[in-house]
């Protein structure tokens, strides 16, 4: 196992439950914890991009995002937000491991790490993530929240989430394919920055609360 994988192993298991804790345990701690993300993201963002008509809209767009997971997270249940975040984790994980292990073909220029396997793995995993967490019965409220869609429904909503999830890695890819970096910043070992890990997400959100709408679910 490589130094860089058990990095990445170790950020994750301090991360996931403050995180988890965050967002279940009440709404000041998960005000707490947006405004600690934004900050970074934000920083982030600055120090990548360059143009200023660029820049300047990627600043109105992750506010945009943040506010919209405040609503997501309050108007609704915590529960909620969790699966969304299952979802865009499952596939940035999924990506990673069937990337690594099966390799293969190149799926973009954009970012030379990504492949076809990886895609695939991404949705394959994240549609276990989901299947999963309903079976749990910790989190009832969540089967009642979905209890409306079908089986194809429910699989739609994740593919989507995780299409979208997998387009948000991209474009973050490609401003630093400009940038000429690796990485947004150095702050999570084996991750990289704020931005790297929560790329997915941020336009997985306006996604998935615009079908939470649509749906009336």
């Amino acid at each position: 196992m490589s130094n860089e994988l058990l990095k990445r192993i170790f950020s994750s298991i301090v991360l996931i439950p403050i995180i988890f804790f965050s967002i279940i345990k009440g709404e000041f701690y998960f005000n707490i914890l947006l405004i600690v993300l934004i900050s970074f993201v934000i920083y982030e963002w600055d120090k990548l991009v360059n143009q200023k008509i660029i820049k300047t809209t990627g600043f109105g767009f992750i506010f945009f995002v943040f506010i919209l997971s405040f609503f997501l997270r309050n108007n609704y249940n915590p529960e909620i937000f969790l699966f969304l975040i299952l979802i865009c984790v499952s596939t940035d994980l999924g990506g990673y491991i069937f990337g690594k292990i099966l390799k293969g073909p190149k799926l973009s220029k954009v970012s030379p790490n990504k492949t076809y396997s990886g895609m695939i793995g991404s949705y394959i995993l994240s549609l276990l993530s989901g299947y999963f967490f309903l079976k749990l019965k910790i989190f009832e409220k969540t089967n009642e929240f979905f209890f409306e869609l079908n089986n194809l429904e429910f699989v739609i909503l994740i593919v989507i989430i995780s299409s979208i999830s997998q387009v948000g890695d991209l474009i973050i890819s490609y401003f630093k394919r400009l940038a000429k970096v690796k990485n947004t910043g150095n702050l999570l070992p084996g991750h990289g920055g704020i931005l790297d890990r929560i790329d997915g997400l941020i336009f997985a959100v306006p996604i998935f609360y615009l079908l939470i709408l649509i749906l009336k679910i």
